[in-house]
């Protein structure tokens, strides 16, 4: 991911034109030649480059602040799941400072729910129920895709999820559902978007 070669050739030319360039002026012996030099040695100005530099960094620093609510909340495919978060009581939670794993349902994956599940979870009444099964998508640990293992995991409902990775394909298999978009950054935690709501042993909706 490098191009050294023709700024190096630039350079070189240069040097033989300055070179070239002062014998001329050494033999029309001109008292100009100093105030000449003078000019080209103030042209290049790098004294803007640092300061544009330093922008963009202070643009992602601010940017990594967002939480995993955060995330999910500014991202459309899991405007769902930002609703869920909030009917569930759990923003403050999810806000804290972590470090957390989201398996996050995608819009799709809710919307494939039986019909009228999603309406009834979303319920006051159901709170807690909402809560069972969102905290079953959240491990209380980071866990980036690079690190996910074939293995039984922990999970903040007290019940362990089933993760399974193709070694061949690296797909990574959450019970029945499949990663579908890893690695999302956040500030406490990182999410990885599932194709399916999945569910505690034992739980019925």
């Amino acid at each position: 991911m490098t191009i050294m070669r023709s700024s190096k050739t630039k350079r070189w030319m240069i040097g033989l034109a300055s070179v070239g360039a002062a014998a001329m002026l050494a033999a029309c012996g001109a008292p100009d030649t100093a105030e000449e030099t003078g000019e080209v040695g103030q042209a290049p100005t790098t004294t803007e480059e640092p300061t544009t530099a330093t922008d963009p960094t202070a643009e992602s620093t601010a940017a990594e602040g967002d939480t995993v609510v955060d995330v999910a909340a500014s991202d459309e495919d899991f405007s769902i799941l930002a609703e869920a978060i909030e009917a569930a009581d759990l923003t403050e939670t999810l806000s804290a400072s972590g470090p957390v794993t989201v398996f996050a349902p995608t819009n799709e994956a809710f919307e494939a729910l039986p019909e009228g599940t999603l309406d009834k979870l979303l319920l006051p009444e159901n709170q807690d129920l909402l809560r069972q099964v969102l905290t079953y998508h959240v491990l209380e640990d980071e866990v980036p895709a690079s690190e996910v293992t074939t293995g039984e995991v922990p999970t903040a409902a007290g019940t362990p999820v089933s993760i399974q990775v193709d070694d061949a394909t690296g797909e990574v298999m959450v019970n029945e559902a499949m990663v579908v978009t890893p690695d999302i950054q956040a500030s406490n935690g990182i999410i990885h978007g599932i194709d399916q709501v999945i569910l505690p042993p034992g739980l019925t909706l």
